[in-house]
């Protein structure tokens, strides 16, 4: 891969998802480059790249970004999270609110790659609200549509349903017969709480409805600062007062804003009405 050719992948990726590539991702580039290369059944990169110019190759230019994207996830990732929602935003929620029928807690999984996070996030409300008057609903995005496709599906091998706790796994999972033998699907309860769409994060078209709970887990460690203030910024709009966004265990907002109180490391809170 000549350096050029670094550029302009390196820049088409910056422009389309804001992802900022530098020199010690190079390596990285050039492996994804590499599959899509044989997928294309093209010898060169400089080939790929004439390619990725043409203006009815917009299909492959989100395949590339798909290739690009770190998806790495499991279910209950950095289980703290998890366990903060259950112990202390819950209870907080069903304390200081008065239900209106029909009231539901909403919750934005926010770059969700292949939905472990927001069904881990579906079981915790679910287990954590039953018997309460209210319902929960989360929305679950991200960039990548090969992605979304796997968490539709919502089906995931044993020892990854299994590793995550047994007796989660008898309640809110299917266990695979026939074809399927060796893998689990979530439960229609937990699936049909979950809504899938393809979203960039800084679209400018955001969610309609304020959220409860933002999850925006080891997405601003790929970001530039400047697209780092942005994004905070775009969340904390999408936040009702006194709603809490939980970053990655990796990621701090300081700097980024002061419309958020710290509550603990990876958790804020904006600051309730009066």
């Amino acid at each position: 891969m000549r350096d050029s050719e670094f550029e302009f992948i390196r820049s088409l990726i910056y422009e389309r998802s804001r992802i900022s590539l530098d020199l010690n991702k190079r390596e990285l580039v050039a492996a994804r480059v590499a599959r899509r290369l044989r997928a294309n059944q093209l010898i060169s990169v400089s080939d790929y790249c004439r390619m990725l110019r043409a203006p009815d190759q917009e299909d492959e230019r989100s395949r590339l970004i798909d290739d690009i994207s770190t998806n790495h996830t499991f279910f209950f990732r950095e289980r703290a999270h998890f366990e903060f929602v259950a112990q202390h935003l819950v209870p907080e929620l069903l304390a200081r609110a008065r239900p209106r029928p029909g009231a539901v807690l909403r919750a934005w999984s926010a770059a969700c790659s292949s939905g472990e996070e927001p069904y881990s996030l579906g079981m915790t409300l679910a287990e954590r609200l039953a018997g309460t008057p209210w319902g929960w609903q989360v929305e679950a995005t991200d960039i990548s549509h090969r992605m979304l496709e796997m968490a539709i599906d919502a089906i995931y091998p044993q020892k990854a349903v299994l590793a995550s706790s047994p007796t989660w796994a008898r309640r809110y999972f299917l266990r695979g017969t026939g074809p399927q033998a060796g893998n689990y699907r979530v439960k229609p309860a937990i699936r049909n709480g979950v809504r899938f769409r393809q979203l960039n994060l800084l679209d400018p078209r955001p969610p309609v409805q304020p959220f409860h709970l933002i999850f925006c887990r080891n997405v601003m460690i790929y970001f530039d600062v400047p697209t780092q203030q942005e994004l905070v910024h775009h969340l904390i709009a999408q936040l009702v007062p006194g709603g809490y966004l939980i970053v990655g265990n990796a990621e701090s907002l300081n700097g980024l804003t002061q419309a958020l109180q710290l509550v603990q490391p990876s958790v804020y809170r904006r600051a309730p009405a009066a």
